[in-house]
């Protein structure tokens, strides 16, 4: 097992000041009421369209992103690797429904791709679907809708698109993964990653697909894909999560009268991402996957399976991830102990990632006892730092 608990290697490469940063930003999130009150506002000053980024851009932004750029993002890259962590670049620019948007999406992936060619330090490339096509497209399809004339020739620009991106990750040799949305759009993307799944992953993983385990109809997906997978004879490649929308999962349910498709307790997301864990690790012949977790419990479970199936510590078909700014504990510590381990790095515009950024404020108060942990092992190295000094 890992000691998550030494803060040391947890934040050798932050400053005192990052530390006070991450202190006070930790602090104020895992106030529901106080973080309610800066994102309304901060929603309300930017429909006003106040000058407030580069408050943003000097707090929330600095500490979960990147940079602007790829390029202004290279500093954090480097910074990662300097321990041994990967970054997994994401361009969070969201909300968009424009054609020249979608195209500036499959641009943006593209060149992060080619940077990423013969660059150990950039393990993965990920995007979302609704980056690259408009979320009532993808919500028709999940129903089986027919799409009009109009969505049909989208698609079709859409089906273009992925091609272009999935042509440039085999020429640069480096798996893309493909976050999860919302329940219902979630049927239509399960349906084309898993068909990219069996065109790229015939000979190694190049396509991952996301599972969120607060779903609660995930394991017998699971099952059935990793059964499908050794029919047709081609690999599975899966992230692993918690999931990122159930607040809006069960308000949806509510409001419309259907089964809710999310657990209602989080021991039972706990429950199935620790049985996903064990599946994948039992059929790691024809899984590679990346656990993306915040949780020390899961990770040690992940370690004490490798350990039981006589599986390395750096086998490239298992990784472990956390969002940049989160779970340091969980990353630098793994990554000492020679774990294959990643960060989500967001960048792009401040303007364009704020509904990220509200989004992970909002979701981050809500988890349970995330936001305590983060700040127990900040004041733990702070604390450390000033009796050495």
């Amino acid at each position: 097992m890992v000691d998550f608990n030494n803060s040391k290697k947890a934040f050798a490469d932050k400053s005192n000041f990052d530390l006070n940063r991450a202190y006070f930003l930790f602090k104020t999130i895992s106030n529901p009421l106080i973080s309610s009150i800066l994102t309304s506002s901060v929603k309300f000053a930017l429909f006003l369209r106040l000058p407030v980024t580069q408050i943003i851009k000097a707090t929330i932004y600095k500490h979960f992103c990147g940079g602007e750029t790829i390029i202004d993002s290279n500093e954090t890259i480097n910074k990662l690797w300097k321990s041994s962590i990967g970054t997994i670049l994401d361009y969070s620019a969201e909300g968009k429904e424009k054609e020249k948007d979608f195209n500036n999406v499959r641009d943006e992936t593209i060149k992060v791709l080619r940077i990423a060619t013969d660059n150990e330090k950039i393990p993965f490339v990920v995007f979302k679907l609704t980056g690259l096509i408009k979320f009532n497209i993808l919500r028709k399809l999940s129903k089986k809708e027919d799409l009009n004339k109009v969505e049909n020739l989208e698609f079709d620009n859409f089906k273009l698109r992925i091609t272009e991106i999935c042509n440039a990750a085999v020429k640069a040799n480096k798996p893309i993964f493909i976050d999860a949305e919302e329940s219902w759009i979630q049927n239509a993307i399960d349906d084309i990653v898993l068909q990219l799944m069996k065109k790229y992953n015939s000979k190694h993983v190049l396509i991952y697909n996301t599972l969120q385990f607060y779903r609660n109809d995930r394991i017998d997906y699971l099952k059935k894909i990793i059964k499908k997978a050794k029919k047709e004879n081609f690999n599975l490649g899966l992230k692993l999560v918690r999931g990122a929308y159930h607040q809006q999962e069960l308000e949806r349910a509510y409001q419309n009268n259907y089964e809710i498709p999310v657990h209602l307790k989080k021991e039972n997301t706990d429950n199935d991402f620790n049985l996903a864990l064990k599946i994948c690790i039992d059929n790691i012949t024809n899984v590679s996957f990346c656990a993306g977790t915040h949780n020390e419990e899961s990770s040690n479970l992940l370690i004490q399976l490798m350990q039981e199936n006589g599986i390395a510590n750096n086998d490239k078909r298992i990784y472990s991830s956390q969002l940049l700014g989160m779970s340091d504990n969980i990353s630098y510590n793994l990554s000492k102990e020679n774990f294959n381990v990643s960060k989500y790095v967001p960048y792009g515009p401040v303007k364009d990632v704020i509904p990220y950024l509200i989004r992970r404020a909002e979701e981050n108060a809500s988890i349970s006892g995330q936001m305590g942990r983060e700040l127990i092992n900040i004041i733990a190295e702070q604390k450390r730092r000033r009796k050495t000094n």
